[in-house]
């Protein structure tokens, strides 16, 4: 959440695109620093996303699949 160490960021955008964004970020009843903060945090989970699923991959990697199955074998019990 938001802390008492931040960093300002000065950003350069197209001037409609900004209040195509400010307009979006009050219909979410946010102002658009709180939007840009959301994204930031899920831009940079985005990374720690993949590092999660190519620890899970290699954690699976000793499971073979020996398919593809016919629809009674997926069935069977």
């Amino acid at each position: 959440m938001y802390t008492d160490i931040v960093k300002n960021v000065t950003l350069t955008a197209d001037e409609e695109l900004i209040e195509r964004a400010r307009h979006v970020a009050r219909s979410q009843h946010k102002t658009l620093n709180v939007a840009f903060r959301e994204w930031l945090r899920d831009y940079v989970s985005q990374d720690d996303l993949a590092g999660d699923y190519d620890a899970l991959m290699a954690k699976l990697s000793y499971a073979h699949s020996t398919g593809p199955y016919t629809r009674d074998e997926m069935n069977e019990r």
